[in-house]
């Protein structure tokens, strides 16, 4: 299916010490804007977007020398690292286009889906998620934890694609309407969702890493999807309480437990019972209870100080 008026598509790809896999990664954007330029589908003006997240190697060097070499080639330079998402969205704010799509450095992300991204739009969808058909490439340990994570989510009432990280086409109707969302704590693929208007989705396989290593370790996984939870979800609020109740039923059970056996059998302990089972078995579960109140108050504090979610030094 071909548009009548061939769109203007800028693909914004995040970036973060990605200098061994760059130099394939524009290779093939600017083949594929080049196959979809000779066939009508988007205009002669069409780009590619790298967004410098603060690298430490020379990723924006070479980002400025595909832009010599082509000029189809754009590149953003964070002041520094800001992290995934708020670079992201640097790249979705700042960039021209019709419709942008966002996706990984690495090329796990099959640039082939993007035609079939275009025929969703042409049809009228404003937001097509990619969403991976299999996880073959991912290990056991991943596969299982995000399958938990998205199902934990959901159960929380949290509006979110199952197996869709940010590889997405966007239209520029659902930009402006992006910009008015004003979250510091980023968690992009709950806040998509929820801006509406028609979406549809394209499967895809994860491919393997190009080149290079993971920007996502654990414990940055982990932060992401904590973030998930805490800006999406008040359920781990509401678990407080009903432990509050189960404890003082389960106190209350001890009680009983430590009466019985000071007073109607000779094994019991003076003391021991009544002191430190319930001491231990509050304490682990008050401070629970702090460090979930204090992951909402931390964002809290964040949102109130109302600093730049990104700050851009030079831009090509």
């Amino acid at each position: 299916m071909t548009s009548i008026h061939p769109v203007h598509v800028n693909l914004i790809v995040p970036c973060y010490n990605e200098e061994a896999v760059l130099p394939e990664t524009s290779r093939q954007l600017l083949a594929m804007l080049g196959k979809l330029q000779a066939q009508g589908r988007i205009d002669m003006e069409s780009s590619v977007t790298f967004v410098d997240d603060g690298s430490r190697d020379r990723t924006w060097q070479m980002i400025e020398e595909l832009s010599r070499k082509d000029p189809r080639v754009h590149g953003i330079k964070l002041s520094r690292n800001q992290g995934h998402q708020n670079a992201l969205l640097a790249g979705l704010l700042s960039a021209r286009g019709d419709v942008l799509v966002s996706l990984d450095a690495d090329l796990q992300d099959d640039i082939e889906a993007i035609p079939r991204m275009l025929d969703e739009y042409e049809r009228g969808a404003d937001i097509v998620y990619g969403v991976r058909a299999r996880r073959d490439t991912d290990t056991m340990f991943k596969r299982w934890t995000a399958r938990a994570y998205y199902g934990l989510l959901r159960k929380f009432g949290v509006d979110i694609v199952p197996d869709h990280a940010d590889f997405r086409l966007m239209s520029r109707r659902s930009l402006d309407a992006l910009r008015d969302f004003r979250e510091v704590n980023l968690f992009l693929r709950g806040i998509i969702p929820m801006l509406g208007f028609r979406t549809a989705i394209v499967t895809y396989d994860r491919l393997s890493r190009f080149a290079g290593e993971s920007k996502y370790p654990v414990l940055k996984m982990l932060a992401l999807a904590l973030n998930g939870i805490f800006s999406f979800s008040t359920v781990p609020l509401q678990w407080i309480t009903v432990f509050g109740f189960v404890l003082s039923a389960a106190s209350m059970a001890i009680g009983m437990w430590a009466l019985f056996i000071r007073f109607a059998t000779n094994l019991a302990i003076p003391g021991w019972a009544s002191t430190v089972i319930p001491m231990y078995f509050l304490g682990g579960l008050q401070l629970l209870a702090l460090g979930i109140i204090g992951g909402y108050l931390s964002r809290i504090y964040s949102e109130t100080k109302q600093r730049p979610r990104f700050i851009i030094e030079k831009s090509i």
